[in-house]
């Protein structure tokens, strides 16, 4: 194996970087981390106590929401990894006391994502072609009723 071998792992997490940066995120690794930095920032690896997930998104210094990477032949079967996503999502995080588990869930290839909002009443993953600005998950946040009731959502 040549050292110019990039492990499908790898790729993957390169298209996600790609695709959270067009989408307006600032991706940061766990031991260099400034939550000031802007308005929505992607923290890689960081530390929960299931372990560490993928990415964590945090909007405004708060946690949001989290992405579980897997590689592209993972893509028909992503819904398999819904549950690996959930106990990120309902974990503690390292440096941060946080009470409620994370509102917003992705699993992602780099070419295929799908997105769960689990204030949905009943919740479950759809196919997206972009992750969501940081302004748009602000004003979700802000918003009373699940997103499959708002029509803004369409």
């Amino acid at each position: 194996m040549s050292d110019s071998y990039i492990t499908p792992e790898v790729k993957a997490r390169q298209r996600i970087d790609e695709d959270l940066i067009r989408a307006g995120w600032l991706i940061q690794n766990k031991n260099r981390i400034n939550l000031s930095a802007g308005l929505g920032i992607a923290i890689r690896e960081y530390q929960t106590d299931s372990g560490p997930a993928d990415y964590i998104l945090f909007v405004d210094k708060k946690p949001v929401g989290v992405i579980e990477a897997k590689r592209p032949e993972e893509g028909v079967r992503l819904t398999s990894h819904e549950d690996q996503t959930s106990k990120y999502a309902e974990s503690h995080l390292k440096w941060f006391l946080n009470n409620k588990s994370l509102r917003f869930r992705y699993e992602s290839t780099g070419k295929i994502t799908r997105f769960t909002d689990s204030h949905d009443i009943v919740h479950r993953s759809r196919i997206i072609f972009s992750f969501q600005k940081p302004q748009t998950l602000q004003e979700w946040l802000k918003q009373d009723d699940p997103l499959r009731l708002n029509t803004s959502f369409e």
